[in-house]
């Protein structure tokens, strides 16, 4: 998916999807161009799941787990622990949530390329039930929506559940994902599939999404680091930041042609038309304490079809927190300002006892 293409009109899609196809199809290669991201933080696989690793970076076995979900989509889940000094595992841990996992989607195979939206969902269960069966629950971005089906499926399973920067109402804004899924023909999204023999290729979609190169001043950026801000070793940080985003994750076709329709043309989870494991999904039924963090200049997702989840479920309002930052979409869960002063915020938050929520006043 590229931003030219969120720009243009149906017929000029069009000829930009022939266009990409052709150039994709002809000499294309899907190998490697980066290293795996590496984690920053020690700590311990604890479960692995064809789908998923539950990465434990517990320092205790007492209280409530928190479970971050990470992003099912292109990039690796190490981005929550990417950068030494600036890592939302390291802000959480040093805020005071002392058992914390984290969950690592895994690139799809061949063999995984009929794996469905209800696939994950029951592989997301299997960890929580490793966890004990019930879990305070942080979203990032696509896995913010893979949250929210959750807790609406199994909502005695989360305590609390925080979402950061998810597409959940496409209908309440227009955003660059929002904009690009109505525009462009389902038969884009088809061929990529096709080209992919039943994969999305996340080397080919990078190509789309994302064809320049990254500037410093765009690193910067992403990471809330200011001109005037002392920025230690910064050739190392960007070397990081750079092989993060160019080592993708395949992901199976089916997940992501439904994830594509049901999420992002029909607006399902919003509507309550979405069925997960054999059951519609009422958002009215989740009543778990909330915080919904969104990021006013985020380029990707509108904040507003994040917030418009406060009208959508059945929790009692008093417990519902809303947090504006004033940056981008990966400085939800990279940035500097946000890690130090946001972040502490919603750990104190999980940590306190749900009948004694405190009064959060939204950013």
């Amino acid at each position: 998916m590229a931003p030219a293409m969120a720009a243009a009109s149906w017929s000029e899609t069009a000829a930009l999807v022939a266009e990409h196809l052709t150039s994709l199809s002809i000499g294309g290669t899907d190998q490697r161009i980066a290293d795996e991201p590496s984690w920053q933080t020690p700590h311990r696989i604890t479960l692995e799941l064809n789908t998923a690793r539950l990465h434990d970076f517990s320092v205790t076995d007492n209280g409530t787990p928190t479970l971050i979900c990470t992003p099912l989509s292109l990039h690796n889940a190490a981005v929550v622990d990417l950068l030494p000094g600036q890592s939302l595992i390291a802000a959480l841990r040093e805020a005071g949530l002392t058992r914390l996992f984290a969950v690592e989607w895994r690139s799809a195979t061949d063999d995984m390329r009929f794996l469905c939206i209800d696939d994950y969902l029951a592989s997301l269960n299997v960890l929580v039930d490793e966890l004990g069966g019930a879990v305070n629950l942080i979203g990032l971005c696509q896995g913010g929506w893979l949250s929210l089906l959750y807790a609406g499926r199994f909502p005695a399973k989360v305590k609390k559940l925080v979402l950061t920067g998810a597409p959940i109402d496409l209908s309440a804004a227009e955003s660059a994902i929002s904009t690009l899924v109505r525009t462009t023909p389902p038969m884009f999204f088809d061929d990529m599939v096709k080209l992919g023999k039943g994969r999305m290729i996340g080397s080919r979609f990078l190509k789309l999404w994302a064809p320049a190169a990254i500037s410093s001043d765009e690193i910067a950026m992403a990471l809330e680091i200011d001109g005037d801000d002392p920025w230690v070793e910064r050739q190392e940080t960007e070397d990081i930041f750079r092989n993060w985003f160019a080592w993708t994750l395949d992901l199976p076709g089916v997940y992501y042609l439904e994830a594509v329709d049901r999420l992002f043309r029909r607006n399902e989870l919003a509507t309550g038309a979405m069925t997960a494991l054999g059951k519609t999904v009422d958002l009215a039924a989740i009543k778990t304490p909330l915080y919904l963090l969104g990021a006013r200049h985020d380029e990707l997702v509108a904040p507003e079809q994040l917030f418009s989840v406060a009208g959508l479920v059945g929790t009692d309002p008093a417990h519902i927190h809303q947090h504006m930052t004033s940056g981008r979409h990966l400085g939800l869960f990279l940035g500097r300002r946000t890690l130090r002063t946001v972040w502490p915020r919603i750990a104190a938050w999980l940590n306190t006892p749900r009948d004694a929520a405190p009064a959060i006043v939204s950013g």
